[in-house]
């Protein structure tokens, strides 16, 4: 009888799904942001660029818009901001749901799975027991690999997964990996509760176990998740980035990236200095990782959401889109390293002007059409606000703070808020740039905001859910001057 009313209920659910669909769709979902066609998504997984071609793969639950059993939705771009959904990619299996991980061209086909002429593509991912997780073993996670021989559009499991077992560690997950040509072998970064495990192999098979980053380093108000260690180039010097994700324990509540600057020599990452660094102080920028076999250029894309409620936002057929990628730069102030980002080119390479003022002394209205990337510069030792709005007076504050030196996004009235107590709320960033000058970029679509402040040094994203589209910007030099200030119409991509 139970199992009959929750049929019932199952039904009834999807057939209200389906009601809500065609309004929720038109109303949330972005224009020049990816998103899955259906049901639910979360961490961007596998990102490799490969013949002209970025692959992204992420955390999919294809039978609901809620977190379930996780499988690798998959989707193909050459631009990074056109997308191609693609059949999905990797299914559960005996070993568990398919959970975070990473893909490798394997051009030396150092673990054999390529014939004569062939180039594999390999991914590693994490194999989530979940009935182990019930019985309340210690051992439920375990890393695994799949590989492709036609240029990612099929993949086969290897036959001896794992081939990293748990050695006892609940939360063991996430595997990122990279070639070390130093030393000939790949490298894995590997989250292990409060710390980062980094493994190596010569054939992405066998791993040896290396050494561990982050016990007593870092921001730990939750567990670590989602790293990524890669090297940089500047000005000669090769400098290596270790990414952390870590949920919960963010500067603005819940889920957030720190990132940790040092060098690597093959075996142990050390940290220039213990700091707390943070790549997007916003909200809803969280498991952002970067592909792989794009050189010296590193992009990063996250999942654009928190764990907080990213179950319960109100989208109904479809929940949760990725960020802009970004592209990735190191930059020193005075002795301090500090890793940037901006949106990729390519987002703006095909948009149309539709305002340039060289300066203005009083408020400024920018009409919205679509999406639309707004820049100008301000004066540091004064307040500016941008506020966008539409006719129903649901907005989204942006504001600058000389004597705090602080950028803030305040959603409070943005529109839907009360989904989750902790949704509305005003959002703060330190400035770190010490110009008196202040570059802003704001890249709006229908139901986000990416502000990013002096070329990317400190960046912010947060998520809305307005009534109606918001139709005007009004800029705000309050008591200074704002100049250059211009507004880019991003064609859709669909």
């Amino acid at each position: 009888m139970k199992r009959a009313v929750y049929c019932l209920l199952f039904f009834y659910c999807l057939s209200c799904q389906e009601k809500l669909s065609v309004t929720e769709e038109e109303l949330y979902r972005p224009d020049i942001h990816f998103t899955p066609p259906k049901a639910w998504m979360n961490d961007p997984n596998g990102m490799v660029y490969y013949k002209g071609v970025y692959h992204l793969f992420y955390q999919h639950n294809p039978d609901s818009s809620v977190w379930g059993p996780m499988h690798w939705g998959h989707a193909t771009s050459k631009n990074l901001i056109e997308w191609q959904h693609e059949p999905i990619a990797l299914f559960p299996d005996s070993l568990g749901t398919i959970f975070s991980g990473s893909a490798v061209v394997d051009s030396n086909n150092t673990a054999g799975f390529a014939k004569p002429g062939e180039t594999a593509l390999v991914a590693i991912f994490t194999q989530h027991d979940a009935a182990g997780e019930k019985e309340g073993r210690s051992d439920f996670q375990t890393q695994g690999l799949a590989y492709s021989v036609d240029d990612g559009k099929t993949w086969i499991k290897y036959d001896h997964n794992p081939v990293i077992k748990n050695p006892g560690i609940r939360d063991f997950r996430d595997p990122k990996v990279i070639w070390y040509a130093p030393q000939k072998k790949w490298i894995m970064s590997l989250a292990a509760q409060n710390k980062i495990l980094i493994y190596s192999s010569p054939d992405l098979k066998h791993w040896t176990a290396e050494s561990s980053f982050g016990e007593n380093i870092g921001a730990h108000g939750g567990v670590w998740e989602c790293p990524d260690l890669f090297p940089m180039q500047y000005e000669g010097k090769t400098v290596w980035v270790l990414i952390v994700n870590l949920n919960p324990g963010a500067p603005n509540k819940g889920s957030g990236t720190q990132y940790f600057v040092g060098d690597f020599d093959g075996h142990r990452f050390k940290a220039y200095n213990d700091q707390t660094l943070w790549l997007d102080y916003g909200p809803d920028n969280y498991a952002g990782v970067t592909w792989s076999n794009t050189g010296d250029q590193k992009i990063l894309i996250g999942w654009m959401s928190n764990w907080m409620y990213a179950n319960q936002v109100p989208t109904q057929s479809w929940r949760s889109a990725m960020t802009i990628p970004r592209e990735l730069k190191l930059v020193k102030l005075g002795e301090e390293w500090r890793l940037t980002s901006l949106p990729v080119a390519s987002l703006t390479a095909s948009g149309n002007n539709t305002f340039n003022k060289k300066a203005i002394k009083k408020v400024e209205k920018i009409k919205l059409s679509g999406s639309t990337v707004i820049t100008f510069e301000a004066d540091a030792t004064k307040d500016f606000t941008v506020t966008c709005m539409n006719d129903q007076q649901e907005k989204i504050v942006i504001a600058y703070d000389p004597g705090k030196k602080e950028f803030s996004i305040d959603r409070r009235a943005s529109g839907q808020t009360a989904f989750h107590p902790d949704f509305a709320g005003i959002h703060t960033a330190p400035r770190f740039h010490k110009d008196r000058s202040i570059k802003i970029k704001i890249v709006l679509d229908k139901t986000s905001l990416e502000l990013f402040t002096d070329d990317g040094l400190t960046v912010m994203t947060d998520i809305f859910f307005p009534s109606k589209a918001y139709q005007d910007c009004w800029v705000d030099p309050k008591e200074g001057q704002i100049t250059h200030l211009s507004s880019l119409q991003v064609p859709i991509k669909k």
